[in-house]
């Protein structure tokens, strides 16, 4: 059989999954949704839940994934006889993702070309329209949205087709330090212009963003807890079979414990760089403009560059290459979730490693779904489930990107996640983890909370995260 090739160095599994957790979420979603929920409060119990949510199941999934050398599919399939089906919630939740991600990675290199057109005067620039303008047109010219679309599916495919070590970990090792450096120059710039503390005082200051009328008034407890654990998961990739994918090309002497913190750190660290960069910027320039959602990234940053003149346009090429830098390291984790199940069933068969074959098909499905996200354009278009079904719009059928967005973050991740700590804490047991964790001399310090929390504590927040999001989208008034 053929050998089945890993990452070449620790730093290159950290850049590929730090990437992998660093999206769209952290940009536009987590600056938002802290602001919304309570500021600092917000950020507490995100911590708390990183903690005792986010590392465990972090740990749980590159433990299996290593243990058994396999991507999501086989490893739940090799170790475990309730769950063995577990692995197809991954496979499902990383394909409607990247149904939508790709569609919103093409809006980003759109905007990428749209600031060079505006450095340089050409007719691929603003051409004098305002932001939204801009934007709306972006959604209703169906055409342009697919080629754009399509051409974010072609660079996550061809990332894939190269390998981990040829592909996925080439990328990151440079990508991740750029996108980091990039978002350095914009917070810089964002939190140095006039009123931008109120940008962070939004962020950071708890009941700040109701006193000034940002939002009506402030969500309940349940509500942040919610929604802080969506954020997380989505913001993690956890619970959709990336980790459990990147674990299983990961080298035994590896101390998966200190991985796991390190990926859990520099994702929240890089989540409030992002609002650093975005929500000062937005408050002194744009302060009547989206607070969050994809408005936020393509008409209020944008009207932030415009505001700028010429030195904007170059920010704004910065800023939107960053973003597409962070979507394309998410893509990749996510294309590779589903190739590697393939990957490892043709390799059992001796029917060599197909990872090219398997890349082309994956992306093609994927790019099916993404045609479908950009011919909607966020529900611009008449084609939306809501129009379909013909129902009344709410949060899970005003467009495919919803719709999509609400299976996989609202229910299948979470899910996901709830019942591989079931499958660990009371199937296969914590020692599976335990013995992984301390292999070639490497000690396991977290052992005695990681044991307690995947069989109690994790569980039992992850039901009120899965709850709270299935409330949030179908609107139960389950926590009102």
């Amino acid at each position: 059989m053929e050998e089945r090739k890993g990452f070449g160095t620790n730093f290159g599994f950290l850049m590929a999954a730090v990437g992998s957790a660093v999206g769209l979420g952290n940009i536009w979603g987590f600056p938002n949704k802290m602001g919304a929920s309570g500021g600092f409060t917000f950020l507490v119990i995100y911590l708390v839940l990183a903690a005792l949510c986010g590392f465990i199941v972090m740990l749980g999934e590159l433990a299996l994934g290593r243990k058994t050398g396999k991507g999501a599919v086989g490893a739940y399939k090799v170790l475990s006889k309730k769950f063995k089906w577990l692995g197809w919630l991954g496979i499902l939740s990383a394909f409607l993702i990247l149904g939508f991600y790709c569609a919103l990675g093409g809006y980003c290199i759109k905007y990428m070309v749209l600031n060079v057109g505006n450095v340089f005067g050409a007719g691929f620039g603003n051409n004098g329209l305002a932001s939204g303008d801009v934007f709306g047109n972006l959604l209703t010219n169906q055409l342009e949205s697919v080629i754009y679309g399509l051409i974010f599916v072609l660079l996550t495919m061809i990332i894939v087709m190269g390998g981990i070590g040829g592909g996925i970990e080439k990328f990151c090792s440079i990508g991740m330090p750029c996108l980091f450096f990039m978002l350095v120059i914009i917070i810089i710039r964002a939190c140095t212009l006039p009123d931008a503390v109120n940008g962070l005082k939004y962020m950071f200051v708890p009941g700040w963003a109701v006193e000034n009328g940002v939002i009506d008034k402030a969500p309940n407890l349940l509500t942040v807890l919610s929604t802080a654990g969506g954020q997380m998961f989505f913001s993690l990739s956890l619970g959709m079979g990336a980790m459990v994918t990147y674990g299983s090309y990961l080298e035994k002497k590896q101390n998966l414990e200190k991985n796991a913190l390190i990926i859990v750190i520099c994702d929240t660290i890089i989540a409030l760089m992002a609002g650093l960069a975005v929500m000062p910027a937005r408050f002194a320039l744009d302060p009547n403009g989206p607070i969050g959602g994809p408005k936020l990234l393509f008409i209020t940053m944008q009207n932030v560059f415009n505001s700028m003149g010429t030195v904007g346009y170059i920010f704004g090429i910065i800023f939107y290459l960053l973003v597409v830098l962070a979507a394309i390291s998410s893509s990749i984790s996510l294309l590779e979730v589903i190739v590697a199940h393939f990957c490892d069933k043709a390799r059992e068969k001796g029917k060599g490693d197909k990872r090219k074959v398997y890349s082309i098909i994956a992306a093609v499905g994927s790019g099916l779904l993404c045609v479908l996200v950009c011919l909607d354009g966020l529900g611009s278009n008449g084609i939306a489930p809501f129009d379909i079904l013909g129902i009344e719009a709410n949060g899970w059928s005003d467009c495919w990107l919803d719709f999509f967005d609400c299976i996989s973050e609202g229910v299948l991740m979470p899910l996901g996640a709830l019942l591989m700590c079931i499958c660990i804490g009371w199937e296969i047991g914590p020692k599976v983890v335990d013995e992984e964790c301390c292999l070639e001399g490497n000690s396991f310090k977290s052992k005695g909370l990681f044991n307690i929390c995947v069989k109690v504590i994790t569980p039992l927040i992850m039901v009120f995260i899965l709850l709270g999001q299935v409330d949030g989208f179908f609107g139960l008034g389950l926590f009102q």
